[in-house]
């Protein structure tokens, strides 16, 4: 059994063992005992608005096809032949009433059922009495406030069991508009040279925000010389399961509610407005928490949730122990007037955009710490102890509490699966 954490309270001391970003079949077990078995995020409901609207996926190793079928139900569907394994669905998004095959013509309804094949008459009359040459669909595929996972484990808990406290997170995004949110156009999608849980470490790390983010701290202090006075402050927190929360006061504008000076004057107004239609639904403190705080989500294991200047949500997934696939898009409340989308898209792109000053400084930090894992054997371990010396109910957003929670929910899953004494490969 590998040692994966050491967790000590009484010397303030958490430690992760390297060898867990670089080991083959470390990797293999995370696919079959955390991808395998979790609840994965693979789209927002507005994707797929109407009936016949589809997208392909890629989720936890599998590509599939997220469509709103004829009968108003929202499936995922195993992107592949049951005749010779193609690929069944080709385009990236679409509407369509058929699937159909390129590789021999076979075609299916878009709730996967087998609607025709050529040279039928080669096939027993009762070919499919039974379903199983129809296009397999993932059997757990449940959503909260519009966010739709799937599950590969036919007997894992619900969803709503499995999100537990990241369900208030969640719905404090949500309830930023009357009308719900939207996914907007476009998917930014990229990879990485680094281990899948170095994303999940860092996309609630507060603590590498400002030196590592320099130079975007830099532009922005000189836009608005009052954020030289700001600190970043807030709490982390861990909110069962593996998931976390780092939560603290946006010291830059946010497009849900709190106006910048490199905004408009026409913007301030409208985001006075929003902020008084919140106030009238929610109350003075909650709106306040919706309009005026940021936060990242991790979700256990690969959803990433920023609700900060923009909202994004980010997957990822391994290919090896030290390449990831990443796709992210953005959100928005529906309704938004132009001016308000643009700026939105324009604080999105400006940081957490492919060309921004965020993704491209924190993927250069994360192929670096995976380049210098070669040495392991001599220096064995990360420490993430930062914070412990306050106790884990007291943590600030800068503290470390929320990787923790990430990697005491990933040693108690590994270290079962070593008690089964399975062997992965």
């Amino acid at each position: 059994m590998t040692e994966i954490i050491r967790d000590n309270p009484e010397k303030n001391e958490f430690l992760v063992n390297r060898s867990v970003f670089t080991d083959r079949e470390m990797l293999a077990r995370e696919r079959a005992e955390i991808f395998n078995k979790c609840w994965l995020f693979i789209g927002h409901e507005t994707e797929v608005p109407g009936k016949g609207d589809f997208k392909r996926k890629k989720v936890g190793g599998r590509n599939l096809v997220l469509v709103h079928s004829q009968d108003d139900e929202i499936r995922a569907l195993y992107n592949t032949c049951p005749h010779r394994g193609a690929l069944v669905c080709r385009e990236n998004e679409g509407n369509s009433r058929v699937f159909r095959c390129f590789y021999h013509a076979w075609s299916f309804t878009n709730d996967g059922k087998l609607a025709g094949m050529p040279g039928s008459d080669g096939f027993p009359d009762d070919f499919n009495d039974e379903g199983t040459k129809d296009m397999k669909a993932v059997n757990r595929v449940e959503s909260y406030r519009g966010f739709i996972f799937v599950n590969f484990d036919d007997n894992a808990v619900s969803l709503e069991e499995y999100l537990a406290g990241a369900k208030e997170y969640i719905d404090l995004i949500a309830d930023q508009s009357e009308y719900g949110l939207e996914a907007l156009g476009g998917v930014q999608e990229y990879s990485v040279r680094t281990n899948w849980k170095l994303l999940a470490e860092n996309s609630v790390d507060l603590y590498h925000g400002m030196p590592t983010h320099k130079t975007y701290f830099d532009i922005k202090q000189d836009q608005d010389p009052d954020l030289k006075k700001v600190k970043l402050e807030g709490e982390g927190k861990d909110l069962g399961n593996g998931h976390a929360v780092m939560e603290y006061v946006a010291p830059w504008g946010r497009p849900i509610a709190q106006w910048t000076p490199i905004w408009s004057e026409d913007l301030k107004q409208d985001m006075e407005d929003m902020k008084a239609e919140l106030t009238e639904r929610f109350g003075e403190e909650r709106a306040n928490r919706i309009a005026n705080w940021n936060r990242n989500i991790v979700i256990f294991p690969n959803l990433i949730i920023n609700d900060i200047m923009a909202i994004t949500a980010r997957t990822f997934y391994p290919t090896s122990p030290g390449y990831i696939e990443v796709s992210g898009y953005s959100l928005a409340p529906k309704a938004e007037n132009e001016e308000h989308r643009l700026a939105r898209n324009n604080n999105f792109l400006e940081f957490l955009g492919p060309g921004g000053f965020a993704t491209p400084d924190d993927n250069e930090a994360l192929e670096l710490a995976q380049e210098a894992y070669t040495n392991n054997l001599e220096v064995q371990w990360n420490d993430v102890s930062k914070g412990m010396v306050r106790g884990e109910g007291n943590a600030k957003a800068t503290d470390e509490l929320q990787m923790r929670a990430f990697w005491r929910q990933y040693d108690k899953v590994i270290q079962e699966s070593f008690n089964k004494e399975v062997a992965y490969k």
